[in-house]
């Protein structure tokens, strides 16, 4: 009963605040919307008084204003002047300034000088803004030279190639002081992204529409987005303040229009708002007392609950740190509230899973000892059958020739036996891999004469990165013995080594007869183990196991392979970077 009077108060009071303050907050919202207008207006202010400072600034090249004095003609403006527009675009402005383009003009409309910042497909300003009137926007320009009006122009021209207004200063050059004596004027036109800036800093709303626009002319720019409902009355009003008429600030049923004018320019700031933004506050408040209405309901069925399962509390927290535990959380205990039956229970139950972890981590260690066996035994079954091979092939060739192959075919093959002899460190790097692959090959081309062309095409990034040992020779020897045997015509090789994202990379491939390669892939994916333990394969199963053993199953290899044109042999294992133990080379 208690509960349900102060909700109903609550209701009630909530009831009144709203018929009573409705009207006050909304007055606050408009006059906190005009404040932040004006503000804006303030601050544009500043910038577009920067920007007559800096144009100011031509009274000071006493030779022009000397020539313009003087009538002089064009031609001998335009002889003396031609870099005058650049001078004062790159001199008197700043590069934040953002001057686009700038124009040097006599009374008679005649462009002297021209500066234009960028002339590209995208960035492209005409050099005369008479020379397309319509398009420049070029007649507000002329309408104002013409007058007496003394005051800086601000107007604005929509530039088809950028996509975007572009905002305009005209200022008039007058002989001294004498404001009927009209020598010339010039033409600066600046992007509007700084004036964007200042427009997003006020607008207080996302889904407010404002823009910039002179009486008599078209907008300067526009900031936010329009439903059709809001564009058909901006097109209205947009079109209404150019023709010269002056838009009020006024209330409809569901948009408020604001209007704050510029006291120095002829540059007004218009805002088209939702009144659902206006009327935020309101709701916001009224959210506010339900909310607290509805937050003493639940703090008094929590403490309700609280007192009332406080038998029940400690046994439900068991069952859910078993329920947690059994969904994977194996590291987590049972917390003990009270030292009582279920307390008891609690510790006991951490003590069996305390003993099961150390259990668990003796079969670890266990299987980490049968992995490193398993992993040196598939090592060890590197076929020696070539070694003996090629030294029988050495012995051939110093029975018959008296030559220094002999010599050579030596000392790689020592380099060979110490490599592949080497098991103190399962690992090794690719620049060693690559130089044992290199020592093969010679020994390859002395014994066979097959005249295989070998291309390397290795990242230097990878040089020191760690890969099994012997894993690029037996792929090698494969692509030999099966790809190129019976391959007739020119024989190639090629090893390419690069890194992916996290991963090692390695394709060697072959020029050879090619093979189906659906069977081995699927071996190789299920890492069938009978050709190794058979000692059937040196080749592709056994890096694929020991890759699979090191790295895991998302590592290991496969073929890619088209008859008569070639077999490609991928390996892909995670990339080490460079070697931190400094290994002294094998090779």
């Amino acid at each position: 009963m208690v509960l349900g009077c102060v909700l109903a108060a609550l209701i009630i009071q909530t009831c009144l605040f709203q018929n009573l303050s409705s009207k006050l907050i909304y007055e606050q919202a408009k006059e906190e919307s005009e404040q932040s207008m004006q503000s804006m207006q303030n601050e544009i202010y500043g910038l577009i008084k920067g920007i007559e400072n800096n144009l100011i600034e031509i009274y000071m090249d006493d030779e022009l204003l000397q020539s313009l004095r003087k009538k002089e003609t064009v031609k001998e403006l335009q002889s003396k002047f031609y870099r005058k527009a650049y001078d004062i675009a790159t001199d008197e402005f700043e590069t934040g300034d953002d001057v686009v383009s700038f124009y040097l003009y006599t009374m008679d409309h005649r462009v002297i000088s021209t500066y234009r910042r960028a002339v590209t497909p995208k960035h492209n300003y005409v050099s005369d803004i008479y020379s397309d009137p319509e398009y420049t926007n070029a007649e507000i320009v002329k309408k104002y030279v013409e007058s007496d009006n003394p005051v800086m122009l601000i107007s604005s021209y929509y530039n088809k190639y950028r996509k975007k207004n572009i905002l305009r200063f005209v200022m008039k050059l007058y002989n001294e002081s004498n404001l009927q004596d009209k020598i010339g004027y010039v033409v600066c036109d600046v992007d509007t992204k700084n004036l964007e800036k200042i427009m997003d800093k006020y607008r207080i709303d996302r889904t407010a529409f404002m823009w910039l626009q002179p009486t008599g002319d078209r907008p300067i720019d526009t900031l936010g987005d329009l439903d059709a409902e809001q564009t058909k009355e901006y097109n209205a009003l947009e079109k209404s303040i150019a023709c010269g008429e002056k838009a009020e600030n006024e209330t409809n049923s569901k948009q408020e229009f604001f209007r704050i004018d510029q006291q120095h320019y002829n540059l007004t700031a218009y805002s088209m708002m939702p009144q659902k933004v206006l009327r935020q506050n309101q709701r916001n408040l009224t959210i506010n007392l339900l909310a607290i209405a509805l937050l003493m309901i639940c703090v008094s069925m929590i403490i309700t609950g609280f007192i009332s399962s406080g038998l029940t509390r400690p046994l439900e927290l068991l069952m859910n740190t078993i329920q947690k535990i059994g969904n994977g959380n194996v590291q987590l205990r049972a917390k003990i509230v009270k030292e009582d039956e279920i307390g008891e229970l609690a510790q006991k139950f951490n003590e069996m899973l305390d003993q099961m972890e150390e259990l668990k981590q003796k079969e670890y260690q266990a299987k980490q000892l049968l992995n490193r066996a398993e992993y040196k035994a598939l090592q060890a079954q590197v076929n020696p059958h070539f070694l003996y091979n090629t030294l029988d092939t050495m012995a051939s060739i110093a029975e018959i020739r008296n030559c220094p192959e002999v010599s050579h075919m030596s000392q790689s093959l020592a380099l060979i036996f110490r490599y592949s002899l080497n098991m103190k460190d399962p690992f090794s790097t690719v620049e060693n891999e690559i130089a044992h692959l290199k020592n093969y090959i010679y020994v390859m081309d002395m014994r066979m004469h097959d005249n295989i062309q070998y291309t390397f095409d290795v990242d230097e990034m990878t040089l020191k990165s760690k890969l099994p040992r012997l894993s690029l020779q037996p792929i090698v020897e494969n692509a030999i013995n099966h790809g190129l045997r019976n391959k007739r015509g020119k024989k190639k090789i090629g090893i390419q080594i690069k890194r992916e994202q996290m991963d090692l990379v390695i394709c060697i491939e072959d020029n050879g007869i090619g093979l189906d390669t659906s069977a081995i892939n699927e071996s190789l994916r299920k890492n069938e183990l009978d050709f190794v333990e058979k000692g059937n394969s040196i080749g592709l199963h056994n890096i694929n196991a020991r890759l699979k053993m090191l790295y895991g199953n998302q590592y290991g290899m496969h073929l890619e392979s088209t008859l008569g044109e070639g077999t490609k042999v991928f390996m892909i294992l995670p990339d080490s970077g460079e070697d931190s133990n400094n290994e002294e080379k094998d090779i």
